[in-house]
């Protein structure tokens, strides 16, 4: 891993890749727009778009689902 004098990365690690659980917490924060830079920098060096787009993919359907069934039961 390569890393400055500070300690902070220079963005030229390998792309070892991200845990669900972090790939799910990404996208729930970048949906309500609480993403915090630290977190959107380790997602663009450190995550496969991939995932991302999957994760992305499936919330929305979640969401949307959601949102009909919880329209459904108050218009009944």
């Amino acid at each position: 891993m390569n890393q400055q004098e500070d300690g902070k990365s220079t963005g030229a690690e390998t792309h070892a890749g991200m845990s669900t659980r972090d790939v799910v917490g990404s996208v729930l924060s970048a949906a309500f727009g609480v993403q915090s830079s630290r977190n959107r920098e380790r997602d663009f060096n450190s995550g496969n778009y991939r995932q991302f787009i999957i994760a992305g993919l499936i919330f929305t359907v979640l969401f949307v689902a959601t949102l009909v069934v919880v329209v459904n039961v108050v218009l009944d």
